[in-house]
């Protein structure tokens, strides 16, 4: 493994439970332990899984104008968050194209926490700053003194409530509240990127060992086991999330990339606003679609999307489905060939495997949907 490759606080909880160790994001992180990635997806689909994700980028953003601040760099409406509410957002450039996707927690009235992707850590941090220069607001990145496990599946809440004191009944989907958890002062959020129930507790990077161990020796007998970077990913695609870096990125804009929903023209002074609304208007040429496979084949990321012989586009993210033993994708077509029930071919090697578009999600029967 490469020495310029960050570690997360929880590296030799990973080397002793023998996960096998990949580059991700900068990062050396887990993409699966020796249980495998069906069966890590397969726990947290029936019962739960643990992750680490403490390779995610935290950023507390104080002051009188740190909502100003937020509102100018990301496309959703914080403003419309209470305190203790989470919500999805977007960075935008002023072309409209996504630099990241976030997690925006309103802490009080005037401090918020943004969560981004590791890859876009330093770029997004820069970005932040510079549109905090005229502002009375101070960014501070405290990701490499946090740490971040996801407690994923239908069983989450009952293994973590002996844990904490925090009233997870009260706690709704996307709200938060600050808490301990086995003794160690955290966030405790009703979030997460699988399609089903759970948890994300942000807490002190120097007690992070103690929070995973003590997680999962409350739920080991009735099935929790950790989870990595692989079921991570079936996990996310099965729903329909996209995943930046290849669904979402510069390459695409927000409306292209299916993001209409949190983009908020209604607010005037964002960046990448007056694009994405010229966009809105004209329509935008290509769009972000899931696609189902009607034939056997595993479709995989650069693979090419066929339309009549004619290659239209390709598939961003692809796997064989864990829960549905099918193949399942993400990928842009034309807007005229976008609709769901559209006939598309994915190129694979020397032949032609049938699929159809299909509005995401793929997947469901995920505890969030009960």
């Amino acid at each position: 493994m490469s020495d310029n490759l960050r570690s997360t606080p929880l590296l030799k909880e990973h080397q002793v439970l023998k996960a096998k160790m990949v580059p991700f994001a900068g990062y050396e992180m887990p993409v699966q332990y020796p249980t495998g990635i069906q069966a890590e997806h397969r726990a947290v689909r029936e019962v739960a899984g643990l992750f680490d994700v403490s390779h995610m980028g935290e950023f507390y953003v104080d002051g009188p104008d740190a909502l100003r601040l937020v509102q100018k760099v990301a496309v959703n409406d914080a403003g419309r968050l209470a305190v203790g509410q989470a919500q999805y957002s977007a960075l935008c450039a002023e072309d409209g194209t996504v630099l990241d996707d976030l997690l925006v927690y309103r802490l009080t009235e005037s401090r918020f926490l943004l969560v981004v992707n590791a890859s876009n850590r330093e770029t997004d941090l820069k970005w932040i700053k510079k549109h905090a220069r005229s502002m009375d607001v101070t960014v501070r990145d405290r990701s490499d003194q946090t740490a971040l496990v996801a407690l994923q599946g239908p069983r989450a809440a009952e293994f973590l409530d002996p844990l904490t004191d925090v009233d997870l009944d009260e706690l709704g989907f996307y709200r938060f509240s600050p808490g301990r958890v086995v003794g160690v002062d955290a966030i405790v959020a009703r979030t997460g990127y699988t399609g089903e129930d759970g948890f994300e507790i942000y807490h002190p990077a120097e007690r992070a060992s103690h929070v995973w161990r003590a997680i999962l020796d409350e739920g080991k007998r009735e099935g929790l086991i950790p989870a990595g970077l692989g079921a991570r990913d079936t996990l996310r695609l099965e729903v329909g999330y996209p995943l930046y870096g290849n669904d979402l990125g510069r390459e695409y804009t927000a409306l292209e990339s299916g993001l209409g929903w949190i983009v908020k023209l209604d607010r005037k002074d964002f960046v990448g606003r007056d694009a994405l609304a010229r966009e809105k208007e004209e329509g935008p040429r290509r769009k972000l679609v899931g696609i189902r496979m009607t034939e056997k084949g595993f479709p995989r990321p650069g693979y090419p999307l066929v339309v009549d012989d004619e290659e239209v586009g390709e598939v961003t993210s692809g796997t064989m489905s864990p829960s549905l033993g099918e193949g399942i994708a993400l990928g842009y077509l034309p807007t005229e060939m976008a609709e769901p029930g559209t006939e598309v071919a994915v190129q694979i090697r020397n032949r032609q495997v049938k699929g159809k578009v299909q509005r995401p999600p793929f997947y469901t029967e995920g505890s969030l949907r009960r």
